[in-house]
């Protein structure tokens, strides 16, 4: 058996997508005949057909599938690895876009400005990523690393940095009861609804954002559900819930209608830097070391 040749690999993983022999060549610029020649020759090297196509339809084989499983992140690996060296070789350049929730933290632009420092030929853009939807941007690469609230339990997503934790706070309307307080215990978020994300957030995150028991097990109310931090805290300064709020984000968003009381009692709130395993670069790895020089 020769040596895997890489058409075959993109040939194989084009059709496994598309389902579609003309298709699937008009993404890899070949003939209709040249990708059905790539898969023969795939499927003689592995010595079992992984698709099957008739007149109407194609579709993998189960060997198929599972070689698929496989190669798509290998392959994608050996992308990186090759982006990597190319990087390497002409130092980082492009374009990064780094999603961030909430509000660009002190943390994060130091990082930036660290990065710029670092490697003056790539240029950064930031997108706000809503409350709502914390990781949905990068996977559907809408940018390439986010710093995000943690936790994080996704199995296609790297935690690359997290920044040290934040006390929490907890933003209550100004004329709120607990307004006057100088802190409260964790206990105490009995007696108040809190407002959490909305949206495709996966639900150990929403529950960590906005906790639905105290620490010594007792039910929390459930507020309203919002998509942005801002819209959270308009609800806040209407008497609709309370928020958790790390310290830092609080300072970043007084205001006369909002007051920000400290929680004891409570883990800390920390952000990480997270990015798809699959579209890891030299930019995101070079940027990623410079989160982790500031952290």
């Amino acid at each position: 058996m020769g040596s895997l040749e890489v058409r075959e690999m993109e040939a194989f993983l084009a059709l496994a997508e598309e389902l579609h022999f003309g298709r699937a060549g008009e993404r890899l610029y070949l003939s209709q005949s040249r990708v059905s020649q790539l898969l023969r020759t795939l499927e003689q090297r592995v010595g079992a057909r992984l698709v099957e196509r008739s007149s109407r339809r194609v579709r993998l084989t189960p060997l198929g599938e599972d070689f698929l499983a496989e190669l798509r992140p290998a392959y994608s690996a050996l992308q990186a690895t090759v982006d990597g060296a190319r990087a390497a070789a002409r130092g980082v350049q492009g374009l990064l876009r780094i999603g961030f929730q909430g509000s660009s933290s002190n943390e994060l632009m130091a990082a930036i400005e660290l990065f710029h420092r670092r490697h003056p030929d790539c240029a950064t853009e930031l997108v706000e990523i809503s409350l709502s939807d914390p990781f949905g941007p990068v996977y559907r690469n809408e940018v390439d690393a986010a710093l995000v609230l943690m936790p994080m339990q996704e199995p296609d997503l790297v935690l690359a940095q997290a920044f040290p934790a934040q006390p929490q706070t907890l933003a209550v309307a100004s004329r709120h009861p607990f307004a006057t307080r100088a802190s409260l215990s964790a206990e105490e978020l009995t007696e108040c609804p809190l407002i959490g994300p909305r949206g495709p957030a996966p639900h150990y995150w929403r529950s960590a954002i906005a906790l639905e028991a105290t620490p010594a097990g007792r039910a929390i109310p459930t507020g309203p559900a919002v998509g942005t931090l801002e819209e959270g805290l308009a609800l806040v300064a209407a008497g609709r819930g309370a928020m958790l709020l790390c310290q830092a984000a609080a300072e970043e968003h007084r205001r006369r209608s909002v007051t920000f009381v400290p929680v004891s009692g409570l883990e800390g709130s920390r952000l990480g830097l997270v990015w798809h395993r699959n579209h890891e670069t030299a930019r995101v790895r070079a940027f990623g070391k410079a989160v982790a020089a500031v952290e």
